[in-house]
């Protein structure tokens, strides 16, 4: 296991000491902070176990793995899950993988979920419950379950290196190594990739030694290079959507969490500006990387294609990559397609709900704006739909 002092200290240090006392956000944060703390000892006991039960795992190798990266709220979920489809070639990271990432407390799972489909699926029932209280509220959003592919940010929370930590520690600024990995010193870089390639050596070890690591994670957008360096021989899939529609939709995503734990936050204040900052920082990075990677290794999609020509985009990832595809493959991809449709959400959010202008958009991300010929202009609202019409719920 592995916890980057640094920042966990200072992020405990400006939310209890840095900010006026406010006994909802203490108590929130304490809360969610034992709950960590019990979890990362649960996980590192079954990583311990690992090395004595199943020492093999250490010798198991990552060939060609494929990485979605792209900042939020630009269809990395979607793209994930229809690629996670075919389970013949990939093996798809699931959600309570990334949050209990052991074999051995994940053999200890399946045996108790085998064991309650004799009793009449009552981990079943459990983890329903759970998913329906927990999650339910972020399903208009970005739909979590146990047992879907899910990012890779799980494993990341144990080490308080991974944007996630923004939503109890909203100081993005104070916390930028969190969610720009490639700005810490080298070393904690070495130390994060030694134990992410522990999790993902786990995983494959677990659950297809011989299939394509299939990951993504938005906060690689900001350790790109410590992903490259880790995994030379890793395979890119960048997707690439105007950062006027994705930055605004994410900050949203964060802001209904920082309201809940702190009421007193505010849609145009500190948090959303430093956050966009970060969300600038990241596609002026992945666009860095873009320039000067390998073809053969990198593949970028542009999102309006990804939404519009599903069937045609993911049949060009597997060209791009040589990756077979079986006759049943391409059934589900053309299926899938069928069901991938146009851009239609009821969340409608823009710059200017979080005290963003279309010259801040400009001044930050002038000349990638201009390359791919994004506007910075502010569409106005859509009027209502008409409520006969079916409403179509967005790829993120």
């Amino acid at each position: 296991m592995y916890l980057n002092l640094g920042i966990t200290a200072k992020a405990l240090y400006l939310s209890y000491l840095g900010r006026p006392f406010q006994l909802r956000r203490w108590v929130i944060v304490t809360f969610f902070l034992f709950l960590l703390c019990f979890f990362w000892i649960v996980v590192a006991i079954g990583r311990f176990l690992d090395h004595i039960l199943y020492p093999d795992f250490r010798r198991q190798e990552i060939r060609q793995p494929i990485f979605i990266v792209a900042p939020p709220r630009s269809g990395t979920t979607f793209l994930q899950r229809l690629l996670a489809k075919n389970r013949d070639i990939f093996a798809p990271v699931l959600m309570y993988q990334t949050i209990f990432p052991s074999i051995t407390i994940q053999k200890l799972i399946h045996s108790v979920a085998q064991a309650s489909r004799q009793k009449g699926h009552l981990l079943f029932d459990i983890t329903s419950w759970v998913e329906r209280h927990c999650f339910g509220g972020w399903d208009g959003m970005h739909k979590m379950r146990f047992t879907q592919p899910e990012e890779d940010d799980g494993f990341f929370v144990y080490t308080f290196v991974t944007e996630a930590i923004y939503l109890l520690f909203p100081f993005v600024r104070a916390l930028w190594g969190a969610g720009f990995a490639d700005d810490l010193p080298l070393r904690q870089q070495k130390k994060l990739m030694k134990y992410y390639r522990s999790c993902l050596q786990r995983h494959l070890y677990l659950n297809g030694p011989d299939k394509v690591l299939l990951s993504k994670a938005t906060q690689f957008s900001g350790s790109i290079l410590c992903l490259q360096r880790e995994f030379p021989d890793a395979r890119i899939i960048n997707i690439l959507r105007n950062p006027r529609e994705s930055i605004p939709s994410h900050i949203s995503v964060f802001f209904t969490v920082w309201q809940w734990i702190d009421p007193s936050i505010r849609k145009i204040g500190p948090e959303s500006r430093e956050y966009a900052e970060l969300a600038a920082a990241w596609f002026l990075h992945l666009e860095k990387f873009a320039i000067s990677a390998r073809p053969e290794r990198y593949y970028r999609i542009l999102y309006p294609d990804l939404v519009q020509n599903t069937e045609r985009s993911i049949q060009s990832i597997y060209r791009r990559f040589d990756l077979p595809l079986s006759a049943q493959a391409k059934r589900q991809i053309q299926s899938d397609a069928r069901l991938a449709v146009d851009y239609k959400s009821s969340h409608l959010y823009t710059m200017t709900e979080y005290g963003l202008s279309p010259e801040w958009l400009r001044r930050e991300l002038g000349g990638l704006m201009k390359r791919h010929r994004f506007s910075a202009s502010i569409p106005l609202r859509p009027s209502p739909r008409h409520p006969s019409r079916k409403t179509r719920s967005v790829p993120e």
